[in-house]
């Protein structure tokens, strides 16, 4: 038996980003969601969570999209005031001070929204940054937060959310027999998270991210899977 957690990434970013993760896991396979808190639709992501409160919601940190919740964090944005883009920041010229207020920011908003968080994982992936480490393994002490794996690789010292994580449900890796073929890749007895990007395209999500229209095709798939008997739902 494989243990499944389908985790849409993004909550958060848009409103139609927000309604697109909802019907999901009203009418799909998703169980599992990570919220960005500094984004247009946070508010309004906040609101559905506690709405859908059977809906497991970890924390989604950001880094690389949108503007800081604190101030005084010159290594982490540009002259804009904005996070720098995923191409142009450098983990190594980042201090790792500045990284643990925003982060621990972004954990309380959160907390202090009322939610209690399952997990942490993070946008583009930047906590997998060797560099950054120090601060995820703070942080997940701190707020006693399991974190995402990238695949198989845990960060040291730190509690793991699944066996394994799965970020090949992308892109040109969407298709819809992508979850009756995990039991050919998967051992039984293993609990495997799988990243997803269910969305409805609103103006928030086409101008302000690349992996647009795809999103339309994961929630098609996403809500209309049928899992194999060996797969089951955590």
């Amino acid at each position: 038996m494989i243990k499944l957690i389908v985790n849409a990434d993004d909550f958060g970013f848009s409103q139609g980003v927000n309604h697109g993760i909802i019907d999901s896991f009203l009418y799909g396979i998703v169980n599992s969601t990570t919220m960005m808190m500094t984004m247009a639709g946070t508010d309004h992501a906040i609101q559905l969570a506690k709405k859908y409160p059977k809906l497991q919601v970890g924390i989604h940190l950001v880094l690389t999209c949108g503007k800081p919740l604190v101030d005084n964090v010159p290594s982490l944005v540009d002259d804009n005031g904005y996070f720098k883009s995923l191409s142009t920041f450098n983990p190594k010229g980042i201090s790792l001070e500045e990284l643990e207020r925003e982060w621990t920011a972004q954990i309380e908003r959160f907390i202090h929204a009322g939610l209690t968080p399952t997990h942490m994982d993070s946008h583009h992936h930047v906590h997998t940054l060797k560099e950054l480490n120090p601060v995820i393994k703070n942080l997940s002490a701190k707020f006693r937060l399991p974190v995402r794996k990238n695949g198989f690789n845990s960060i040291d010292g730190v509690d793991s959310f699944t066996d394994l994580s799965l970020f090949d449900f992308y892109g040109e890796g969407v298709n819809p027999d992508y979850f009756t073929k995990l039991k050919e890749r998967i051992k039984d007895g293993m609990t495997v998270e799988v990243m997803c990007h269910p969305a409805y395209i609103d103006n928030n999500l086409l101008h302000g991210s690349s992996y647009t229209f795809q999103r339309l095709t994961e929630l098609e798939i996403l809500t209309s899977v049928n899992l194999p008997e060996n797969i089951i739902l955590m």
